[in-house]
């Protein structure tokens, strides 16, 4: 199927006019699905025209990814475009299936009713990211990521802290985040210091187990060159063990971009200040505002991915010698 498809859209002209036609296709549906008449009782015409559209969609994501382009800006705008249609289409489903078989908002709120939520709920959801991402995710992660950091580089001078410490870290990593949450609030208070405490807890060990492998990187040929200039501990540490644990580092990074987030909401559950993500989450969904959940859920989804990329970014250019980088 895909080699069929790469020969029949290996030109760009085709495959804009078939994105052109999805587009198209699309917007139309979507206009016609909010009609009186067809929202919540939609023929089967319809759904007909939603097939055709999944159909022409599909073949048009082919084609675009299967695209062999030159020149970089080309290359660039497929790798950009390809993911962005497939999540557009994807949410275009979304719509047309909630509207169109009537789904009650309780239950499933359309994409666009989201939108208009998180447009009217501007100061809230921003005073909500201020308090749980700003405050809460940002100070627990950078504790969390530099004691754990330093705690490897001790323990990796103590041998017998290594020893100790990475059990220790296994079983620490396996307790739930709903038992540590509540036990954090008691000690630091219902303010994001509570939150901030659960994030370290979770970024703690990731970072510690990383960082302890990834000075164990180093080749024993590459340690005895090191000797032979008669580099001692701390000299090896800085000039090549640490460069080469940098991949090491930056994947503790990464995940616990997202662990951060997580530990963060959850732990809002367990009490806050009447702000914060999992506050609206927890409140909203207690009163059936779904719009506003998923609102935050959004916020929070955007929020990640855009931490979680930043951190890849820096990646790319502090291990820019590294193989997987310059592949």
């Amino acid at each position: 199927m895909s080699s069929f498809v790469e020969r029949r859209l290996s030109s760009p002209v085709k495959v804009a006019w078939l994105v052109a036609l999805t587009w198209v296709g699309c917007v139309y549906a979507l206009g016609l699905v909010h009609q009186p008449d067809v929202a919540g009782d939609a023929s089967g015409g319809f759904w007909a025209l939603v097939i055709a559209l999944w159909v022409v969609a599909t073949l048009s994501v082919a084609g675009l990814a299967g695209l062999k382009l030159r020149s970089k800006p080309g290359r660039l705008a497929v790798d950009l475009l390809t993911p962005f249609l497939f999540g557009a289409f994807l949410f275009f489903l979304w719509e047309v299936i909630v509207v169109g078989f009537g789904v009650p908002p309780a239950l499933m709120p359309p994409p666009s009713a989201i939108w208009e939520r998180i447009l009217v709920s501007t100061d809230l959801l921003w005073a909500d990211f201020r308090q749980t991402f700003l405050k809460g995710v940002l100070a627990g992660y950078a504790i969390g990521c530099l004691s754990g950091f330093a705690v490897a580089i001790l323990a990796d001078r103590v041998p017998f802290l290594r020893r100790g410490l990475l059990p220790v870290g296994n079983f620490v990593a396996a307790l739930p985040i709903i038992g540590i949450a509540p036990i954090m609030v008691m000690w630091f208070g219902f303010d994001w210091q509570s939150k901030a405490a659960v994030v370290v807890v979770m970024t703690f060990f990731p970072m510690l187990v990383n960082v302890v492998a990834g000075l164990e990187e180093a080749s024993r040929m590459e340690r005895d060159l090191m000797r032979s200039y008669a580099a001692g501990y701390w000299e090896t540490l800085i000039k090549l063990r640490l460069p080469a644990a940098l991949p090491f580092v930056f994947n503790a990074l990464k995940i616990n971009s997202t662990l951060a987030l997580i530990g963060a909401i959850v732990a809002e559950f367990f009490g806050t200040p009447i702000v914060g993500m999992g506050f609206r989450i927890s409140a909203e969904a207690a009163r059936l505002g779904l719009d506003m959940v998923w609102a935050v859920i959004a916020m929070a989804a955007v929020a990640g991915s855009a931490f979680y990329g930043l951190v890849a970014l820096v990646e790319r250019a502090a291990t820019f010698w590294h193989p997987s980088i310059r592949k």
